[in-house]
């Protein structure tokens, strides 16, 4: 009678229990600073984030689709915009961890960093754009708006020009200033910032227009156009491999904006850090990981 083969052996590997964040966090692939990598995921870790944001975001799109159906019958600004920036800005200020705070205002120097770069190295006609907050306050007085409208000045003004690869590139200003998050201020609740952006959108669709969110909407499907336009300036292809086919072509407001908003984010994170990569810097890879 034939011998029956011996068990196989179970790898040493399947016995462990590995942390999902810690391979996250040591991912290789991921040329953020590890600092911010560390940001990020205690902010994707926070109770908010497993257990409001799934109502927050089914809630905030009710509300918006509400408000944008009724503001086809009702075409008026409902809300001034100023008075949105002062109702943004206190929410941050008392429902939002500092954490999540400080990723927002770093998001708009990033991508205020990344359009320059392009209107330094390519020809066009424009100067470059000044929205690079470094404190909570700075995110009022029309920032939101003039940080979207910044993305449809520099496509616009690209009409007119000859995209090519550069030889020489310009790399000044790709720093990022420390910024004010208002840590001192007692915080009510500290949410993640996936659950802020669901409330804050109700607000930001309330005080716009219908074409006017329509278009702040549509800002993000340009990320594709970006990352092209970073590939053809500096010759690298690895710009291409963030891009997700969203075709500018394609007008469509229905859409989940807070997840878009923060896969935005991420998108300019990434491409920023690359950038600061072909400058001949390197983000630090060393800083030590805490995961409470």
């Amino acid at each position: 009678m034939a011998k029956r083969p011996p068990l196989p052996v179970v790898p040493e590997f399947a016995k462990s229990d590995p942390s999902m964040w810690e391979a996250i966090y040591a991912d290789p692939s991921v040329p953020l600073d590890r600092a911010v990598i560390r940001q990020i995921i205690n902010d994707q870790r926070r109770l908010s984030r497993r257990w409001l944001y799934p109502i927050a975001r089914v809630f905030s799109r009710v509300v918006v689709g509400v408000v944008s159906v009724v503001k086809r019958v009702l075409p008026f600004r409902w809300m001034p915009l100023r008075v949105m920036d002062a109702l943004c800005v206190w929410f941050l200020r008392h429902f939002v961890s500092p954490s999540a705070v400080d990723l927002l205002i770093r998001h708009f120097v990033v991508e205020t960093n990344l359009v320059n770069f392009i209107i330094r190295n390519t020809p066009v006609d424009m100067a470059p754009v000044t929205l690079r907050p470094t404190a909570l306050s700075g995110l009022g007085d029309s920032a939101v708006v003039e940080h979207d409208v910044n993305v449809y000045d520099v496509l616009i003004a690209l009409d007119t020009v000859r995209v090519t690869e550069r030889a020489e590139l310009d790399f000044q200003q790709l720093d990022i200033p420390r910024v004010d998050a208002e840590r001192h201020v007692r915080r009510l609740i500290r949410l993640d910032i996936q659950t802020a952006l669901c409330f804050m959108n109700i607000p930001f669709s309330m005080a716009l227009t219908v074409e006017e969110y329509r278009r702040a909407v549509h800002s993000m499907k340009f990320d594709d156009s970006f990352l092209e336009i970073l590939t053809t300036i500096t010759g690298d292809d690895t710009f291409r491999a963030w891009k997700v086919g969203a075709l500018s072509l394609w007008m469509d407001s229905n859409v989940d904006v807070p997840q878009m908003v923060y896969r935005h984010a991420l998108v300019c994170e990434y491409a920023h850090a690359h950038l600061v990569k072909l400058a001949g810097g390197e983000y630090p890879r060393d800083t030590p990981a805490t995961f409470d």
